[in-house]
């Protein structure tokens, strides 16, 4: 209950920095998968944010006056049949008490509620055009409110991205929060150990797909954080591939970009490795480029340095990598000002991390002005940022491409999270060095 809480007043205190209100904010919906049959249900990341309350069907609301916060809750009555079918419901009374509410009501109060809290309101902060039905629920609301004019009741004048506030807010995680990612990381550097442990030549990509499942699952995590990437060969150089039903040949690379959450959190985890055990001299040649220019990027990873920094190193190091092994020509210099690179490096070196695996946050400082004319500056990394740190090299066949390096793709990402003095890789415990990857593969 406590981070929530807490989470909740801060939030009201950059309300009442913008003159105080009331903020609306709603859970996801739950999602027909087909006919009668739903998607596994997850909760808004903004929702469970605020209010850690699991269930579908929920409005958080929070009323930031001049001295004072309130916090209120509206979710499923109980409901003894319907928990029959669909599992127990924590109802208004035991919502308030176990996620620390002020006051929580049945959902089907939410209108007629809404009409009398935000009357003589100076503002309202809900998800700007984050969906339809929201957007049309505070037209209605505010309607309700302009229609007491003539009784002397005022209607919000201000609307407030709610969005907005909470990204700045969901940046830099908290102790609670990065424990979680810790663990989420730990569960699913297990899981990549596991499949490098069973990998071989004949099995199906899927195969492993399901030793990754495995793993979380028993371990405790609900869900994989994003639809795993098991991609072996040629199929390694599609950024999001997603059939994962090939076989797996001998000789080849297996690029496997998956990671579990767990108690709403992501985890994020690229490695490649050999089919059957062994680099061969091409693969282990560029491999070892990836993985010099990831230990460039991780060590620019540290606070005070911009989001950019660490993308910068990564990309000398690959770039200078593809010319000495003749996948470009000319300088250094040059192949970075042509961008020459981007036909084997195409992506960017890192994407923040928590909630989401993309996770929410502006990459560059917000407020400030851009620099000459140009864009505004990077965001500077501080404390309690969280962010992936993930080179690659994408080689398709070609005929101006050395035949040795034909349908070689190469990712290796770690989670990193920026602390007091540099970053901690929380993914550490699945290797990475190749000659650890071999010795693992041959211990199976």
């Amino acid at each position: 209950m406590q981070p929530y809480l807490s989470r909740r007043l801060q939030l009201a205190d950059l309300m009442r920095a913008r003159g105080g209100g009331v903020a609306v904010l709603a859970t996801a919906p739950e999602v027909i998968r087909n006919r009668d049959a739903h998607y596994p249900y997850r909760s808004d990341s903004y929702f469970h944010y605020l209010s850690g309350f699991p269930e579908p069907e929920a409005v958080v609301v929070i009323v930031a006056a001049a001295n004072t916060t309130r916090s209120l809750l509206f979710c499923r009555d109980k409901h003894e049949e319907r928990e029959i079918w669909d599992g127990f419901r924590f109802g208004p009374a035991a919502a308030a008490e176990r996620f620390g509410f002020d006051e929580a009501h049945s959902i089907d109060r939410l209108d007629e509620q809404m009409t009398r809290l935000l009357a003589d309101q100076p503002a309202l902060f809900h998800p700007l055009s984050a969906r339809p039905e929201t957007d049309a629920a505070a037209q209605r609301w505010l309607a309700a409110v302009r229609a007491q004019a003539r009784a002397g009741v005022g209607a919000p004048t201000a609307a407030f991205d709610l969005h907005a506030l909470l990204d700045e807010m969901r940046l830099r995680k908290d102790a609670h929060e990065i424990d979680i990612m810790r663990r989420a990381a730990n569960i699913s550097a297990h899981a990549h150990v596991r499949a490098m442990q069973t990998t071989r030549p004949g099995v199906r990509e899927y195969e492993i797909e399901a030793e990754l499942l495995h793993e979380f699952h028993r371990n405790g995590s609900s869900f994989p954080a994003y639809g795993s990437i098991v991609a072996g060969g040629r199929n390694a150089c599609v950024l999001h591939y997603r059939g994962n039903a090939d076989t797996l040949r001998d000789g080849d690379l297996l690029l496997i970009d998956a990671g579990c959450e767990l108690d709403g959190y992501a985890s994020d985890i690229t490695r490649t490795f050999p089919v059957n055990g062994r680099f061969s001299g091409p693969q282990r040649e560029l491999y070892d480029i990836v993985l010099a220019a990831q230990a460039a990027a991780i060590e620019q990873t540290r606070p005070g340095k911009r989001f950019i920094d660490p993308h910068d190193a990564a990309l000398k190091v690959l770039t200078q990598g593809m010319i000495d092994c003749g996948l470009l020509e000319g300088s250094l210099d040059g192949a970075l000002e042509s961008g020459s690179y981007r036909r084997f490096y195409m992506h960017r070196t890192g994407h923040w991390l928590g909630m989401d695996v993309h996770d929410c946050g502006e990459y560059r400082e917000p407020g400030e002005s851009a620099q000459n004319g140009g864009e505004k500056p990077w965001r500077v990394l501080r404390p309690g940022m969280v962010l992936t740190v993930e080179p690659g090299l994408y080689v398709r066949a070609a005929d101006d491409v050395p035949v040795a390096y034909h349908d070689i793709g190469i990712r290796i990402e770690d989670d990193a999270v920026v602390t007091d003095t540099g970053c901690e890789i929380i993914t550490g415990d699945v290797p990475k060095v190749a000659s650890e990857i071999e010795a693992l593969m041959r211990s199976a």
